[in-house]
């Protein structure tokens, strides 16, 4: 997660968004990427979940759909994910993946496929406020909730 990208690595704009309706209950993931002149919206969702696990799976998804090692600008509404990468993750995997508390990350698994798609790509991580007019955000808000459709009307 270094900050310095080679010169000639691709570079990707990248917006994602988790929603969930009931919590836990039906949820969704969304992520729109754009980079030269290229767009890539994907979603999809599950059954019973929590908002948390949409929002670190969105940028899962993301992340894993790029081929090869990107410069990417993620934007992300979620505190949970921004706190997760920024401040937490150094200490949780020092620990053994568990909390200063001494007890086990919650999405421990989730956490760990992150950290894994972090590490091929340079991120550049910028928090945006959910629902405040960001198009971006509003364009990965839409696909989680079309996530949500997806899983409740059966399709896929």
């Amino acid at each position: 997660m270094n900050d310095a990208a080679p010169e000639d690595m691709p570079k990707v704009e990248m917006w994602t968004d988790g929603a969930c309706k009931g919590n836990p209950g039906v949820g969704g993931w969304g992520a729109w990427m754009r980079s030269g002149g290229h767009e890539r919206e994907l979603f999809g969702g599950e059954l019973m979940t929590t908002n948390n696990k949409m929002e670190l799976q969105a940028v899962i998804e993301g992340l894993t759909a790029l081929t090869k090692p990107c410069e990417v600008t993620l934007h992300v509404d979620s505190s949970y994910v921004m706190n997760g990468m920024k401040t937490w993750i150094a200490g949780w995997k020092k620990n053994g993946w568990k909390t200063s508390a001494k007890k086990p990350v919650k999405n421990v698994d989730l956490w760990q496929m992150l950290d894994e798609q972090v590490a091929r790509h340079t991120i550049h991580w910028i928090w945006v406020k959910g629902h405040s007019g960001d198009p971006g955000n509003d364009r990965a808000d839409e696909l989680a909730n079309r996530g949500v459709e997806m899983v409740r009307s059966g399709t896929s």
